[in-house]
């Protein structure tokens, strides 16, 4: 693991320090598949044509934009990848368009090769915010011969890749001696290999490869589960892990839930390439499960927020982030794009930028409890938690993921620095209330942050009411002063599982015993 690597494994919640590491980082990413051309018609209506009920369309904009595997590489290489693309694309307007706007984008498109005929197109026709219509202009087959250029050009651009992520959307690319190469090339791989990812339609063709990562969708995970109903889909999907594993070939298997965010399940001994050996938990605690929560938008004109999610992981893990913090910030990556129109991108300083501005995401109380009753008005439940939270530790990240479980809000109440100050002595916070803030909003399952000054959090519940109380740690119900004030109006208190070792007092401690040993004996005080 390289110095640069071992910085962002140290990472536990993504702040605006991660866009730097990443770029500093640089992996590259080679990534493999179907190439298409999306476009984005914008029109205005004012008026029905004199030849049927039918509105006329008056074209305003027209945007494109590569898709598929080229959305996938476009976004890996403005996370920070050094990408390359393999694929293939017609010899058609279309398919130049492609090769323009990924080299524009800082793709490396030299394995990008041409066949005779038309380049997939999908052209979303929208008016009045909405889209009216999805125009697909069916692609062309690579020819055996175009097929075998691309597997003979594989084994060089893999050689040095720190990831290879695989685009299989089923438009012909990613078949025959294509498919077959990559298995043979990356099928039974060493710790010195790259990290490999599979986001394809039909997971289940990648088996053989044994991937890293497989990236279905909902409907895809449970077709591989034989066309269950997806009523539950969480708990089918939970209760059904090893059969997920096993279809796909995967060590992990991170379902895609569009609105409901996503669920990473794992296999008792999930490594990762190059970045070294990793779990979703600690080395010493492995856990097998890890949920991410979307913050949705409300508009509908977004597509490919999913490859957007996949490039943003697959740059994340190949860098060396945890599988938590790279899942958590793939997050944001996806929740930034679907706030915006069309087929989009997010960059490094999109990354920065939302991460920046979660230090203002601090919401004052009143304010906080006028949207809590709206929210209660949408039947959403409500779940409050606090802490200081000083120095954010797996212990931290872990029960605030199963605090989101109990109810649809998570709401953290957080010590100002005046009260850390009177509860844990006058050397503390480490971190200042902002800071803390922005890195507990970065967190997906984290909505809403607000702070108190009180030694004790009795206001902000007598004032915020939630349904559900949670602490983590090795409290009981009669501990909490807090706890009282639940039960009065008929609420619930919830003890989280407590993880033993994992305390921001310890995490200090080694922060300090670490920086001491450090300095020459004559310079060494106590911490």
């Amino acid at each position: 693991m390289t110095p640069r690597s071992a910085s962002l494994a140290r990472v536990v919640a993504p702040d605006e320090s991660v866009p730097l590491l990443l770029a500093a980082a640089a992996p590259k990413v080679v990534v493999v598949g179907d190439a298409i051309l999306d476009g984005w018609w914008h029109t205005d209506v004012s008026r029905l044509c004199r030849e049927a009920p039918a509105p006329v369309l008056e074209l305003m904009d027209r945007q494109e934009a590569p898709g598929g595997a080229g959305n996938s590489a476009l976004n890996a290489a403005r996370l920070g990848g050094r990408v390359q693309l393999v694929s293939a694309v017609g010899d058609d307007a279309a398919g130049a368009r492609v090769k323009e706007l990924l080299g524009r984008g800082g793709v490396d498109c030299s394995t990008v090769a041409t066949f005779a005929g038309t380049t997939m197109t999908k052209s979303r026709i929208v008016a009045g915010g909405q889209i009216l219509a999805r125009v697909d202009e069916p692609g062309g087959r690579p020819s055996p011969e175009v097929l075998a250029e691309l597997a003979a050009a594989l084994p060089e651009a893999i050689r040095d890749a720190e990831a290879v992520l695989i685009c299989d959307h089923g438009l012909g690319t990613l078949h025959g001696v294509v498919k077959d190469t990559l298995v043979q090339l990356l099928g039974d791989r060493g710790d010195s290999s790259p990290l490999v990812i599979v986001d394809a339609h039909d997971p289940g063709r990648w088996r053989a490869l044994h991937p890293d990562v497989a990236t279905p969708n909902a409907a895809e995970a449970l077709l591989l589960l034989g066309g269950v109903d997806d009523a539950d889909r969480l708990e089918v999907m939970r209760s059904r892990r090893s059969q997920l594993l096993a279809r796909t070939g995967a060590r992990c298997v991170v379902v895609t839930l569009d609105r409901d965010g996503t669920l990473a399940l794992a296999g008792p001994r999930f490594t990762l390439g190059r970045t070294g050996a990793r779990s979703l938990g600690e080395p010493d605690q492995p856990i097998v499960e890890h949920r991410t929560w979307a913050h949705t938008a409300a508009q509908q004109q977004t597509a490919g927020a999913g490859d957007t999610f996949v490039a943003c992981l697959t740059v994340g893990l190949a860098a060396g982030l945890t599988p938590p913090t790279a899942l958590n910030l793939a997050q944001v990556a996806a929740d930034i794009v679907v706030h915006r129109d069309g087929t989009s991108v997010c960059s490094l300083e999109d990354l920065e930028a939302h991460l920046g501005g979660l230090a203002t995401s601090v919401v004052e109380l009143d304010d906080l409890a006028h949207r809590l009753e709206d929210a209660r008005r949408e039947g959403r439940r409500i779940v409050l938690t606090n802490g200081c939270f000083d120095v954010l530790h797996r212990g931290h990240t872990r029960y605030l993921e199963q605090a989101k479980q109990l109810g649809d809000l998570l709401v953290v109440a957080l010590n100002d620095d005046d009260s850390v100050r009177r509860l844990k002595g006058p050397d503390r916070p480490i971190n200042p209330v902002t800071d803390r803030a922005a890195v507990l909003a970065a967190l997906s399952c984290v909505d809403l942050v607000t702070t108190f000054s009180s030694d004790t959090a009795v206001p902000v519940v007598e004032k915020l009411r939630p349904d559900v109380y949670a602490k983590g740690g090795d409290y009981s119900p009669a501990d909490l002063p807090e706890g009282a004030v639940v039960e009065s109006y008929g609420g619930r208190v919830v003890i989280l599982d407590f993880v033993p070792d994992k305390s921001t007092s310890a995490v200090v401690s080694r922060i300090r015993t670490s920086a001491t040993t450090a300095l020459p004996e004559d310079e060494r005080r106590p911490a």
